[in-house]
């Protein structure tokens, strides 16, 4: 077995490949991920996010995720 330089660190929820769908979701859930920093890697707007999400995510899910991200000053 060969051993890294680096010490790698696990994580509960891991960054996915940026290519995927599944990273929107996940930088969305990010707290410190903006709304045009994902405008800038994907070229989704915060309405398409906010699309992507309702239709991805359980409703009880969405209205928790809504509530979080009007919340958050860096959103």
């Amino acid at each position: 077995m060969k051993k890294n330089k680096y010490l790698l660190t696990r994580v509960k929820n891991p960054e996915p490949n940026q290519e995927s769908p599944d990273w929107i979701i996940w930088a969305a859930w990010a707290d410190r991920v903006t709304f045009e920093e994902i405008k800038k890697k994907t070229g989704k707007s915060e309405n398409e996010v906010i699309k992507i999400m309702r239709n991805s995510l359980k409703p009880s899910s969405f209205k928790l995720w809504r509530k979080r991200a009007k919340n958050q000053s860096i959103k």
